[in-house]
């Protein structure tokens, strides 16, 4: 039996202690046809799929993939925004017996060639889009890609197939070739769609879905998920809301996913997770805010997983009383820290509670997650997930594990936890102490066992001998009426090495104020040494896909910045 700090702040009847199935991904979709087959499964913009429906386009799929050759050992990329495509093409490759590779729409041509080469990329299922189709197509005879399977709208919406795609114009459409490195969708699932699944023997060795961090330092590294990592993921997801009063119903929840599924964070807490309970997905293209407002209002999702300026929008939506949003059991924050006035405002302009998690690619991505309980703790990303085991390491000496409350390295271990990175095998052993995947993100456990996040140990400011992390900084800037979001990155400092350079972008209709204005506010609020020494205000800040504010644009201007004055200087 286990006696971790943290299980005291469990939900009533959710145990620490859970059995992981050993079964492949794909057994999830399965095992939902059995018990809800005539339950939706999808809605897409109008154009709604029962289980049994996207279980036959799936063996379809599975089918097709096979007689490409798609095997164990073999892996197909897919590049797709959140279209049917996506949910039918990653079930069929892992039903097929491949592994998944996720691409971004946003990945540079120097990013795709890396990942293909690397990944050993065979295949890539795209759609006919010209900001899409193109870009891979341009990875032929130059990679070792093969074949591209190209899907179009009209396939998935609920339009006649004589109609021309509703929304997009004709020079949105790009022109593919019909050649033999080619293949439509349509071909691809033109078979009966009988199939054996591939079996695995072993769920906790075979790789399921090859994911790539983010490479904020250098290229890109593959984490290797296995079936038996998204499978722990899913469960322990799914254990925390089962307590002795369940928050979700199997078989009668609307998850609303607006998250990229290409993104870990929405591939788990929403395409796996919200299979296994039955419950049907409102798929949006993309975040779009009126389209997120006229479906929570008009479809009633029950479950919204977002990033925290998802909230930031929703709630200072100008019209945001004329929308019924009562639906919402929960909403759920991750990818990125949420700030405690984004959360309190988000809940006091809602009624709804806005949860916080903690997770990484590395870790499928379960981690943290705030309990529903009427216990409430400023700041913290909640509480390790049942079969997840958290351990705060010395920043400067992992030998030392540091005390409840005090700051270091977040290690993290579980069944969720990567086999490790793909052809890295330095990287993953450099990555693991004791069985714990070091993070690379600061924190501290309180006595009730919630983790607090501080920074990621990458993003700390070393300035005048002193750390600084940024996010603290953010924090108290954010208290700031006139702030609408903000970030703080680290610039070069002849004196002090590092100092610290806050990015805003005002509210609606509020001024420009001066850095001594800012610092002057801030001085209650932090220490002298983390007090910014800069302060710029931008119209936008720049943001992942998944929409989280992103630093690595900001930290290379300012070098840049940097050397051409320190060139300038001395006539270089």
């Amino acid at each position: 039996m286990s006696n971790f700090l943290w299980e005291k702040s469990y939900p009533k009847g959710v145990s620490w202690d859970i059995t992981i199935e050993d079964k492949p991904v794909y057994a999830l979709l399965d095992d939902a046809v059995r018990k809800w087959s005539g339950n939706y499964v999808i809605d897409f913009m109008g154009k709604r799929y029962t289980y049994a429906e996207l279980d036959a386009l799936v063996n379809r799929a599975a089918k097709g993939f096979r007689a490409l050759g798609v095997k164990e050992g073999v892996h197909v990329g897919l590049y797709l925004p959140n279209t049917p495509h996506y949910m039918i093409c990653f079930f069929g490759i892992l039903k097929a017996g491949g592994t998944v590779v996720n691409y971004s729409p946003l990945d540079a041509e120097r990013e795709l060639r890396h990942k293909i080469e690397d990944s050993h990329t065979d295949f890539i299922v795209t759609l006919d889009l010209e900001v899409l189709y193109p870009k891979i197509a341009g990875m032929l005879n130059q990679t070792r890609l093969k074949k591209i399977i190209v899907g179009c709208l009209k396939e998935v919406l609920p339009f006649p197939k004589n109609f021309l795609y509703p929304l997009l114009k004709s020079k949105e459409i790009a022109k593919v070739p019909n050649n033999a490195q080619n293949m439509t969708f349509h071909d691809l699932i033109d078979n009966d769609g009988k199939i054996d699944a591939s079996p695995v023997p072993d769920p906790g060795e075979r790789v399921a879905v090859l994911q790539y961090t983010g490479g904020t330092t250098g290229l890109p590294k593959g984490a290797m998920l296995t079936h038996r990592n998204l499978i722990a993921a899913c469960q322990q997801y799914r254990a925390m809301q089962q307590g002795d009063e369940a928050v979700l119903i199997d078989g009668q929840e609307k998850i609303l996913a607006v998250l990229p599924l290409f993104h870990i964070y929405a591939l788990s807490v929403i395409m796996t997770f919200g299979i296994a309970g039955g419950y049907e997905i409102i798929l949006h293209p993309k975040f779009e805010l009126d389209a997120v407002m006229k479906d929570l209002n008009k479809k009633k999702p029950t479950v919204f997983p977002g990033v925290p300026t998802m909230y930031m929008a929703i709630a200072s939506h100008p019209k945001i009383k004329e929308y019924d949003l009562s639906s919402l059991k929960f909403c759920a924050s991750g990818g990125a820290p949420l700030p405690f006035e984004v959360q309190e405002q988000f809940q006091r302009v809602t009624g709804c509670r806005l949860l916080e998690g903690w997770g990484m690619t590395e870790t499928s991505p379960s981690g943290t997650s705030t309990p529903m309980t009427d216990k409430r703790v400023a700041g913290a990303a909640g509480v390790p997930l049942p079969g997840i085991e958290i351990r705060i390491f010395g920043v400067d000496d992992k030998s030392k594990i540091m005390p409840t409350g005090e700051i270091g390295e977040i290690g993290i271990k579980g069944p969720n936890v990567m086999k490790g990175y793909w052809n890295k095998p330095e990287a993953t052993a450099d990555s693991f102490v004791d069985g714990f995947f070091l993070s690379g993100d600061t924190g501290y456990l309180d006595e009730d066992g919630y983790m607090h996040i501080v920074d990621r140990t990458k993003d700390m400011i070393t300035s005048g001998g002193f750390n600084v992390y940024p996010r603290l900084i953010e924090e108290a800037i954010f208290e700031h009426p006139a702030v609408a979001e903000v970030t703080v990155v680290g610039i070069p400092d002849d004196y002090r090495g590092e100092a610290a350079k806050a990015f805003v972008k005002l509210s609606p209709g509020a001024k420009e104020f001066s850095l001594e204005e800012l610092r002057t506010f801030l001085k209650d609020k932090l220490g002298k040494h983390e007090l910014p020494s800069a302060l710029e205000f931008r119209a936008e800040l720049p943001k992942t896909l998944v929409g989280k504010l992103s630093k690595k644009e900001l930290v290379e201007e300012e070098r840049q910045k940097y050397e051409a004055r320190k060139k300038a200087e001395t006539g270089a």
